[in-house]
């Protein structure tokens, strides 16, 4: 098991990674103070059916526990999911010394970790993530649920007590799951260093039948560039920033789609790949946008070709990194030198029909 130890302003704990470390999950709560008096563990369906059974075994012994199902998928992530689970809590009777366990992908990470962050104003909680995807979202305390044309624009900064990620879980993943957490991955690579992005492109040519240490290799690459960010930036005063590269347009797709036609990662690749084509063009610099295009081919990313620019443009608009509607873009002046720019929205219009029309030459 390989340990990261996550070190913000607000709170110190360990990202436990490997496989088969599920089993050291009672230790590790029997050795919290105060002592944890109930247990709620928060999943969805799909999760539930895989991994509920197992999670449970593993706290059985240690204290009463409740668990709370909500359906599969983004769209749960809303105020009415968000209230029946605090419902749910308030009903097992948790108090101030209980503990919520996020088991599942991201949509389960955000919106367990809201609850968590909300009920009786604060009480424990563990993220312990069952996708690729999670790596990134399941670190650095963003908790959130969103709105029908807003992601994530209701929320907290609110650190979990340990991520104990088994990486056996992956096992159950579909493509597209995996395509989704690699986005992240190419991500952080890129705002990390050219050594990183580098590497990563060298070493993944297929997303499919992965060697299990690959798979540990680019989770603890992406985990350690994440841990960097936000243990010097916890609450996105300043470089945590850069995480969200590729994410205005990828949440502008999102939303445009309804959430239900695309998943995260794969709009966010979509919206890196805009990134690297504006950098080129903005900074006037080399990034090999076109080997990028070739390897998001290759890696069965999908294209989306009939957006509405200007509905695109006015969702970019409401990300939450702008001010007074002025878009700030997270762009490249290399590999490993992220930028926040300031972008005209004539200047999206106009790039973004031209790289619409590159990407199908």
């Amino acid at each position: 098991m390989n340990r990261i130890t996550v070190k913000t302003s607000s709170k110190q704990y360990d990202v436990c990674i490997g496989y088969g470390i599920l089993s050291n999950l009672q230790s590790i709560i029997e050795n919290f103070s105060p002592k944890v008096s109930k247990i709620v563990i928060i999943s969805d369906d799909n999760v539930a059916n895989y991994y509920l059974e197992d999670v449970k075994n593993q706290v059985a012994h240690l204290t009463n526990t409740d668990s709370y199902n909500f359906p599969n998928g983004e769209r749960s992530k809303n105020f009415a999911i968000y209230e029946k689970c605090l419902e749910f809590c308030f009903e097992s009777k948790l108090d101030r010394n209980s503990l919520i366990i996020a088991l599942g992908g991201g949509v389960v990470g955000d919106l367990a970790g809201f609850v968590a962050a909300t009920y009786m104003r604060g009480i424990r909680f563990i993220q312990i993530p069952t996708t690729l995807l999670a790596h990134d979202s399941a670190i650095g305390g963003k908790v959130a649920i969103n709105l029908p044309k807003a992601k994530n624009i209701v929320g907290a900064f609110y650190q979990p007590e340990l991520v104990l990620y088994e990486l056996n879980f992956l096992n159950t993943l579909p493509i597209e799951e995996w395509r989704s957490g690699f986005a992240e991955i190419i991500k952080e690579a890129l705002i990390s260093s050219k050594e990183n992005t580098k590497w990563l492109i060298n070493s993944i040519q297929s997303l499919e039948n992965l060697e299990p240490n690959l798979i540990e290799k680019c989770v603890e690459m992406g985990i350690s560039v994440k841990n960097q960010i936000v243990s010097e930036d916890e609450r996105e005063n300043g470089v945590r920033a850069f995480l969200n590269l590729g994410h205005t347009l990828g949440h502008a797709i999102e939303a445009y789609l309804g959430y239900t036609k695309t998943t995260h990662g794969e709009a966010i690749a979509f919206g890196t790949l805009f990134s690297i084509y504006l950098s080129e063009k903005l900074f006037e610099t080399d990034l090999s946008f076109a080997l990028f295009l070739s390897w998001f081919k290759k890696l069965d990313y999908p294209v989306y070709l009939n957006l509405d620019i200007p509905s695109i443009i006015e969702l970019m608009k409401q990300d939450k990194k702008n001010v007074e509607q002025k878009i700030n873009y997270v762009l490249l002046k290399d590999f490993g030198v992220p930028k926040i720019c300031e972008v005209e929205e004539s200047v999206l219009k106009d790039q973004l029909k031209c790289f619409l029309t590159e990407i199908i030459k």
